[in-house]
Formats: structure tokens, C-alpha cells, sequence
């Protein structure tokens, strides 16, 4: 016969109440939760989810809604965040979109109709309508790496535009006057702000540049390989920096087949993922994100919004900017 409440009221001493105050996600004294939580697992009591959720109107579920899984960036800061929601007892669901505005918005409908207690996206549409469901409900909204003009959330950021002018002022400090840029989107926040980057350097040096070095691409390996290969065949530049880690491993692909000697005929500075810079030969410099801090910032955020006292759930929305950091490799030749 399968172990009640009663049952675990017995095992403990507790009372009715603060058992199922414990089994409604409610806060209870560490002891007792020791208690509880050693009773259940002695007499493998099974809470039943489903009726905690239609009783306290949550879930202990957040919805993930990113590009792309497959995107290195991405999936490290969902690492991050699912181990830090999972020891407070949240589950995630992750949807991957696939850079597809409607299927971003099929993501997030569905996960409103899946009663998720809030949503962590890493927003495509850059008008931010998908996101209507969840603002009408009142359920934290928190986006990562892009902000959406007009929509009230809390969102975790880097300071792209430092980390795309450190960079360029890097180069320029080794001689380089015409530097290439494989940027991303024209539509996306980071993308933009990261040319925003490339430009202040140039302002800030006092020295011009041309719109021909400047190639928009679309976050792939396949938009890095073209990109290179464009800036190459149609321009004299003698260095490029690449804003994202999959269009670096696209540069360096289109390096290799074209023959380009790193450093020695082209200076390069990708983005992201150090194994990937130590692997390549010489070592790529690169800039890196702080994908834990991102990762633990925002599942703080959303646990704050969910759990925290009604002072902190009535905070204005927050916005969290991060610093990245240049890992100097062997791919810059000193002009």
C-alpha cells in the first residue's frame, strides 16, 4: 500500500501542516526538511506533481527558450543554469528555435500552455511579442546576451561593444590599420553592438575605415567561412576579428583551405571557447565570455522573482552587464 501523508506524519512527529507546507514548495525549518525528505525516501512516498501544481498554481518548471542548442555560448550557460535551478528543486524545459522567429514564438506559446513558472530566453524577434503571454500572466521574464526595445524584464548581458573595441584597439595597437570584421546580423542586438565596438576603436584612434571590411554574417561556420573568404578575395585587410565562436571555426576553416598563414599573412581574434583557441595552430587570441557568471546571474535572477521576499519580487527590472575578457594567443603579427 502506497505511503500517505499520514504516514510520514508518524515517521517524523510533524505536523500535518508543515509536511504539506514542505510538499507545496513552501519554506520550512532545516531540520524538519531533513526529517521529511529522510521519511519520504524511507518510505518512498510519491509526491504527486501534477496536484501540487493545480493547488499552488506552480509548476517548479522554467522554460528555455534559445537559437541554437548546438551553439557552444548557449549551451554552457544552460549547463549552468540547470544545475543551479535543479538543487532548488526547479526542472527545466529547453526549446531550441532554431533562429526562427515563429518557431520562437510556437516555443514560448507552448510553454505557457505547459504552465512554466517563468522563462529564460535568448530572444530571436527582436519586437519582443512572443514574450506577451508571460507579461500578461506576470511570470519573471529574463533574457540573456540581448535586451528587446519596450519590453520590462530582467536580463543578463555582456558589454559587447567593450569587448568588440578592446579587441579592434588591440590590433591596432600591433600596427594594423585595415581590419576586417565578421559580424553577425544586422538585427541582432549583440551583432550591433559589437560593430558599435569596432567603430568607437577607430573613432577613438582617430583613423578611418571602410565599409568593405565590414561583412554581416549570420552566427554559423558556414557565414565564417564566406565571410572570410569575402573579405579576403575583396579587400587588402591584414587582420580580422570574428564575433562569434562558431563564425571563427567557419575563419578558420576558410584560413586552411585558402593556405593563410595565421599571423604571418592574416592576424586574426575569434570569440569564445579556449580549448577550441588552444587547439588551432598558432594558438588563436580570443575574446571570452564569462558564460558561469552569465549562467549563475541569471537563475539567480529568476529564482529571486519566484522566491523571493514581496520587497525583492516588486524590484524594478534589472539589468546585470558582465565583462569579457582577451586571451592572448599567437595569431597577432606586430606590424
Amino acid at each position: 500500500m502506497a505511503a500517505t501523508i499520514k504516514d510520514i506524519a508518524k515517521q517524523t512527529g510533524l505536523g500535518l501542516a508543515t509536511i504539506s507546507s514542505y510538499l507545496n514548495g513552501g519554506n520550512v525549518r532545516e531540520k524538519n526538511r531533513v526529517k521529511i525528505e529522510a521519511a519520504i525516501e524511507e518510505l518512498h512516498y510519491e509526491v504527486n506533481v501534477v496536484a501540487r501544481g493545480l493547488k499552488t498554481n506552480r509548476t517548479k518548471t522554467i522554460g528555455v527558450v534559445i537559437p541554437e542548442l548546438n551553439n557552444i555560448f548557449c549551451s554552457e550557460i544552460i549547463t549552468g543554469i540547470e544545475d543551479i535551478l535543479r538543487s532548488h528543486g526547479y526542472g527545466t524545459i529547453i526549446c531550441d528555435c532554431r533562429t526562427d522567429e515563429k518557431l520562437e514564438k510556437e516555443a514560448v506559446d507552448f510553454l505557457y500552455k505547459k504552465r512554466a513558472d517563468g522563462i529564460i530566453n535568448m530572444p530571436v524577434d527582436p519586437t519582443g511579442t512572443h514574450l506577451q503571454p508571460f507579461q500578461k500572466a506576470d511570470k519573471p521574464i529574463v533574457l540573456i546576451d540581448r535586451k528587446i526595445q519596450g519590453v520590462e524584464a530582467d536580463s543578463v548581458l555582456v558589454d559587447n561593444k567593450a569587448a568588440a573595441q578592446h579587441a579592434i584597439e588591440l590590433l591596432l595597437r600591433a600596427g594594423h590599420t585595415k581590419i576586417g570584421l565578421l559580424g553577425g546580423p544586422e538585427n541582432v542586438y549583440t551583432a550591433q553592438e559589437r560593430y558599435k565596438g569596432y567603430k568607437a576603436a577607430y573613432e577613438a584612434a582617430g583613423l578611418p575605415w571602410e565599409e568593405s571590411w565590414i561583412h554581416h554574417g549570420d552566427y554559423t561556420i558556414r557565414g565564417g567561412v564566406e565571410g572570410l573568404e569575402k573579405l579576403v578575395r575583396d579587400t587588402d585587410v591584414t587582420a580580422v576579428f570574428v564575433v562569434n565562436y562558431e563564425m571563427t571555426m567557419g575563419a578558420m576553416i576558410g584560413v586552411n583551405e585558402l593556405g593563410i598563414k595565421i599571423s604571418e599573412e592574416l592576424s586574426v581574434i575569434g570569440f569564445d571557447n579556449l580549448l577550441f583557441a588552444r587547439a588551432c595552430r598558432p594558438k588563436l587570441t580570443i575574446v571570452t565570455q564569462p558564460t558561469d557568471e552569465i549562467a549563475k546571474h541569471v537563475a539567480d535572477i529568476i529564482l529571486m522573482r519566484l522566491e523571493g521576499t514581496e520587497e525583492e519580487k516588486a524590484q524594478a527590472k534589472k539589468t546585470v552587464k558582465l565583462q569579457t575578457e582577451i586571451v592572448e594567443g599567437k595569431s597577432i603579427r606586430d606590424l
